[in-house]
C-alpha cells in the first residue's frame, strides 16, 4: 500500500513537467558552427525559393489558375512547416543542454503535424485537379472554379487544424513518468509513450486520424492517376506529353514526401537502435527539410509558365 502511494505521488508530481529533454542531440564538438551554417543556409534557401514562387504566382495574373493556386498553398505550407523547425534547430545546435518548455513542445507538435498532414492532403487535392484537367478538359474550367478551389484549400487547412487540436487535447493532460524524448524535435507519439496512465484512447484516435488523413487521400491519388494513365495510353502523343509535363513534378513531389514520412512513421513505431544516430536524425528530418527545398526547385524548373514568370520577375523582362 505504501509502495502504491509512493508510486502514485511520483506520477502526479512528474505529470506536471515544465520541460522536455531532447535525447537525440549529440555534441558536435568542433563541427558545431559548420552544422549551424549548413542548416542556416538550407533555411534561407527554403524561405527565399518559396517566397519567390508565392510572389510570382500572386503577382502574375496568368498564373491565377487552379493548379497554380494549389501550388501557392503548398509553398505557404512548406514555409510554415520549415519555420516550425529550423529556428528551433539552430538554437539547439548552439546550446549544450537540449531542452524545450512543455507549452512550446506542444506548439511544435501542432505545427509539424499540421504541416505534414496539410502537405499530403494538398498533394491529394492537386491529383484531383490534374484528373479533372486531363480526363475532363472541356468541363474543367466550369467545374474547378476559383470559389471551389478556395473552398478546397480552406477545408484542407481547417480540418487538419481541428484534427491536430483534438490530438493534442488528448496528449497534453496525460500524467508522465519521464520527460526525455529521443528525437531532435517534439513528437506526439513520443510524448504519449512517456505516459504512466492508459493511452488506449490516444492510440485509437491516432489510428482513426491516420486512416482519415492517409488512407483516404491515398485512395484518391491512386484513383485519379489510374484514370490519368488510362487517358494517356489511349490519347495522342501530344496528349501524353502534356499530361506528363504537368503530372511529373506532382508525382515526384508526392513520392519524395511519402518516402520521408514513411521513414518517420517506421522510426517511431519500431526499434531503430541498430541504425547510426546521425543517420536516424537525418532521415527523421527528411520530410521537414528536403521537401520544402525540393518542391519549389522542382516546380520552378519543370513548369514552363512558372519558370518564365520567375525569369521575368528576376530579370525584369
Amino acid at each position: 500500500m505504501v509502495r502504491f502511494q509512493t508510486k502514485r505521488k511520483a506520477m502526479v508530481n512528474f505529470s506536471q513537467v515544465s520541460h522536455f529533454t531532447l535525447g537525440a542531440f549529440f555534441d558536435p564538438g568542433p563541427y558545431r558552427w559548420l552544422y549551424f551554417l549548413i542548416i542556416l543556409s538550407a533555411y534561407v534557401l527554403i524561405v527565399l525559393s518559396n517566397l519567390l514562387l508565392i510572389a510570382v504566382i500572386c503577382l502574375n495574373r496568368t498564373l491565377h489558375e487552379p493548379m497554380y493556386i494549389f501550388l501557392c498553398s503548398l509553398f505557404v505550407n512548406e514555409l510554415y512547416g520549415s519555420t516550425a523547425l529550423f529556428p528551433f534547430l539552430l538554437l539547439q545546435i548552439l546550446k549544450d543542454f537540449h531542452s524545450i518548455p512543455a507549452p512550446f513542445c506542444f506548439l511544435q507538435i501542432f505545427c509539424i503535424f499540421s504541416y505534414g498532414q496539410i502537405e499530403f492532403l494538398t498533394l491529394a487535392v492537386m491529383s484531383y485537379d490534374r484528373y479533372m484537367a486531363i480526363c475532363f478538359p472541356l468541363q474543367y474550367h466550369s467545374n474547378m472554379t476559383h470559389t471551389k478551389v478556395c473552398i478546397l484549400i480552406a477545408l484542407t487547412w481547417l480540418l487538419i487544424f481541428i484534427a491536430i487540436v483534438s490530438l493534442i487535447s488528448l496528449s497534453a493532460p496525460l500524467p508522465l513518468c519521464r520527460n526525455t524524448i529521443n528525437k531532435v524535435y517534439c513528437d506526439n507519439y513520443s510524448v504519449v509513450k512517456l505516459a504512466c496512465s492508459d493511452t488506449t484512447v490516444n492510440n485509437i484516435y491516432g489510428l482513426i486520424q491516420l486512416f482519415l488523413i492517409t488512407v483516404l487521400p491515398s485512395s484518391l491519388i491512386i484513383f485519379t492517376y489510374f484514370h490519368i494513365f488510362k487517358v494517356c495510353f489511349r490519347g495522342s502523343k501530344q496528349t501524353q506529353q502534356k499530361a506528363l509535363s504537368t503530372c511529373t513534378p506532382h508525382l515526384a513531389s508526392l513520392l519524395n514526401f511519402t518516402f520521408g514520412v514513411s521513414f518517420e512513421i517506421i522510426q517511431g513505431r519500431f526499434n531503430m537502435s541498430s541504425v547510426p544516430n546521425i543517420l536516424r536524425i537525418i532521415l527523421s528530418l527528411y520530410f521537414l527539410t528536403v521537401q520544402p527545398l525540393f518542391s519549389p526547385v522542382l516546380y520552378g524548373l519543370k513548369m514552363s509558365k512558372i519558370r518564365n514568370s520567375c525569369r521575368k520577375t528576376l530579370l525584369g523582362r
